[in-house]
C-alpha cells in the first residue's frame, strides 16, 4: 500500500513538472509571437508614403514677336488640357524660386517649360534676373559662382522637367547642365526633343518636326531657285524633300509637307580705339570688313561657335569718336519636315516624352 502511494505521488510529481515545461515552452512562443507582431508593427509605421504628384504646371517664358504666335500656340494648347499655365517667369533663377515657393505636400509630377530656341544663339531663356541667355557654358559658370538658387524637396526620381523647344536634346553639354541645374535631393528626370516643337498647326495641335537651315545676309537674298540648290547639297542625304517647293511653302498644307520658316541673327560689335596705337580701319566695303574680322581670332572664334560663315551675314559699320560700331545680320531659313507615321492613316507621330527616339532624357 505504501509502494503504490509512493508510485502514485511520482507520477503526480512527474505531470506537474511537465506541466511547468509545456507552460514555459507556451509562455516563449507567445512571447516570440508577440516580439515579431511589434516588429512587424514598427516596419509598418516606418514605409514611406507615396504622395500623389500635383496637375502638370507650364511656364511660357517669353513673348512673341513679329508673326510668331509660338508662345501663344503653347498656351492654348496647354490650357485646354488643364494644365496650369504660369507666365512672367523668364529666367531659370525665377522658375527655381516659383517652385520653391509655391510647393504643396504633393510633389510636381510633369514641370513644362516653353521656350523658343535655335542652333546658332541657343535658348531665348536667361540664366538670371537680367542675365545671359542659357547656353552649357553660361549655366555651368552660373551653378560654379552659386548666382543660382538651388531646387528644394519638390520632386522626386519620376518628376519630369519638360523643355519644348528647337533641338535642345541634341546638345548633350546642355541636357547635362540643365539636370544639374535642377538636382534635389532627389534628381528630377530632364526631357528634351532633338527635334523641332511645332504648336498650334493646321492638323495637329502639337507635333514634331525635322529642322534643316540655310542662311543668307538679310536683305539680300540670292532668290529661291538659288537657295534651293544650296541646301539640296548640304543635306544630300535628305531625298524625300523638294527644296524649291519647301522654301516657297510657309504652311503644312498637308500632312507631312515640308515648309519654311525664318528668323534673323543679329551681331554687334565695338571697338575703342582711344588709348591705343593701332590704327583704326576706314572701310568702303562689305568686302573690306569681312577681310578684317579674318584677320581677329577672337572674332574668328566668335564666329566659329555660331556656325555661320562670315559672308552669310550683312555687314555695316558706323564711326563714333574713337568708337568703331560692327553689326552683321543674317537671316536663316528654317526648312521643317513634320514626323509622320511610317504606316497606316497619315498621322503626325504623337510627341511622347517616354519615346527615347524622340525625346533625350537625362
Amino acid at each position: 500500500m505504501k509502494k503504490t502511494i509512493k508510485n502514485v505521488g511520482m507520477a503526480m510529481g512527474l505531470l506537474l513538472l511537465i506541466g511547468q515545461f509545456t507552460s514555459c515552452d507556451q509562455k516563449s512562443e507567445t512571447a516570440i509571437k508577440s516580439e515579431t507582431v511589434i516588429v512587424n508593427d514598427v516596419i509598418e509605421e516606418e514605409a514611406p508614403l507615396l504622395l500623389k504628384a500635383r496637375k502638370p504646371v507650364v511656364f511660357i517664358t517669353g513673348l512673341d514677336k513679329g508673326n510668331s504666335l509660338f508662345y501663344r500656340n503653347a498656351r492654348n494648347y496647354f490650357t485646354e488640357k488643364g494644365h496650369q499655365i504660369i507666365e512672367d517667369q523668364y529666367s531659370i533663377e525665377e522658375i527655381i524660386h516659383w517652385m520653391n515657393a509655391n510647393a504643396t505636400k504633393n510633389p510636381y509630377g510633369e514641370v513644362h517649360i516653353v521656350n523658343i530656341s535655335n542652333p546658332y544663339k541657343g535658348m531665348n531663356l536667361e540664366t538670371v534676373v537680367q542675365g545671359e541667355k542659357i547656353t552649357a557654358e553660361t549655366l555651368r559658370k552660373n551653378i560654379t559662382q552659386g548666382t543660382l538658387p538651388t531646387l528644394e524637396n519638390v520632386v522626386t526620381s519620376n518628376s519630369k522637367i519638360i523643355f519644348h523647344s528647337y533641338g535642345i536634346g541634341q546638345n548633350m553639354e546642355l541636357m547635362k547642365t540643365l539636370k544639374d541645374t535642377f538636382v534635389a535631393e532627389e534628381v528630377p528626370n530632364v526631357i528634351a526633343s532633338s527635334y523641332a516643337t511645332v504648336f498650334g498647326g493646321k492638323f495637329s495641335n502639337h507635333y514634331l518636326a525635322k529642322p534643316f537651315y540655310i542662311c543668307y545676309p538679310t536683305a539680300n537674298s540670292p532668290g529661291k531657285m538659288d537657295l534651293s540648290k544650296e541646301i539640296k547639297k548640304k543635306y544630300s542625304e535628305e531625298r524625300e524633300i523638294d527644296w524649291f517647293k519647301a522654301l516657297k511653302n510657309y504652311e503644312e498644307r498637308y500632312i507631312g509637307e515640308a515648309y519654311t520658316t525664318q528668323f534673323n541673327i543679329p551681331i554687334e560689335w565695338t571697338f575703342d580705339y582711344h588709348n591705343t596705337d593701332e590704327a583704326r580701319p576706314n572701310f568702303t566695303s562689305q568686302e573690306e570688313v569681312m577681310d578684317w574680322i579674318d584677320q581677329q581670332e577672337d572674332l574668328v572664334v566668335e564666329l566659329e561657335k555660331l556656325k555661320i560663315p562670315v559672308d552669310k551675314f550683312r555687314w555695316q559699320w558706323k564711326v563714333k569718336n574713337s568708337l568703331l560700331i560692327l553689326k552683321g545680320k543674317t537671316t536663316v531659313l528654317c526648312v521643317l519636315k513634320p514626323l509622320i507615321k511610317p504606316y497606316g492613316d497619315l498621322k503626325h507621330i504623337k510627341p511622347d516624352t517616354n519615346n527615347k527616339r524622340l525625346y533625350a532624357i537625362k
